[in-house]
């Protein structure tokens, strides 16, 4: 595999959970889990970009890379285009943008991410999906939803329940023919050259009414790899119960006392 590059985006502001990053699991805090995960994946170098000095202490003793960035970003994708700027990152370079709430991040999804953009020269990010098997997640506003072209490229990203099934829906909506809805995966791959140009566009009028940023880039004419997560992706923490579940998955694992 190539080299690439893990960066966690992470700011302490969250308005369902408050000081989120910081918020403890097992002895350490969770962003610190975030970043155990990404050294287990392939990546040559692992570096966490914060606008907050209280997550930069957070790493004192653990010997991580903190680049502080500054606190006006509207995106993790900003953030990472701040961080290739202040790293002085070759054109060519691949970021991997691992979410700062993802505790229980497969490395083995952070390698896929990266080699999924090599793999397709043409494509400026590259993500993954896994299938929804559940009606309450496809109608569900925070999980998202991406339809994709033959050659794996997304054709749209949303909240909306799509692909819309017409017939289907209007009869019996509890059904799902499994395979033919996606939920997208929060990893992304970049490279330095894209990051530049990103930085520099307005946020586009779909990625204002839907709150995703990768919109931003499919409004631009930018393609969008996405894989079939080779693995299940564990949920995310947005939530008190949300953390309260990695907890206990961790107890189970045996990895928290």
């Amino acid at each position: 595999m190539q080299d690439f590059i893990v960066v966690i985006p992470s700011r302490f502001a969250s308005t369902r959970l408050p000081g989120k990053p910081l918020r403890e699991i097992a002895g350490e805090p969770m962003v610190a889990h975030v970043w155990r995960r990404a050294l287990g994946s392939a990546a040559a170098r692992v570096v966490v970009a914060t606008d907050d000095e209280r997550i930069r202490t957070a790493f004192d003793g653990l010997d991580a890379e903190v680049v502080m960035t500054r606190d006006d970003h509207p995106s993790g994708t900003d953030r990472l285009a701040e961080v290739a700027e202040q790293l002085a990152l070759p054109d060519d370079a691949v970021l991997v943008n691992v979410q700062g709430d993802e505790p229980l991040i497969p490395p083995a999804l952070i390698d896929q991410v990266a080699m999924r953009l090599f793999d397709d020269p043409g494509a400026s990010i590259s993500t993954l999906a896994e299938p929804i098997t559940e009606v309450e997640t496809l109608f569900d506003p925070n999980a998202v939803k991406v339809v994709r072209e033959a050659s794996g490229r997304a054709l749209y990203f949303s909240r909306a329940p799509i692909p819309w099934d017409r017939d289907a829906f209007a009869e019996r909506p509890e059904l799902l023919q499994t395979d033919a809805w996606l939920r997208h995966i929060g990893l992304y791959a970049y490279r330095a050259v894209f990051l530049a140009e990103y930085r520099d566009w307005a946020p586009s009028p779909l990625e204002q009414l839907e709150q995703l940023e990768q919109l931003r880039a499919l409004h631009h004419g930018h393609a969008i790899q996405v894989g079939l997560a080779r693995e299940p992706n564990p949920p995310g923490v947005d939530t008190e119960d949300d953390l309260e579940r990695v907890r206990q998955w961790l107890r189970a694992e045996g990895e928290e006392t």
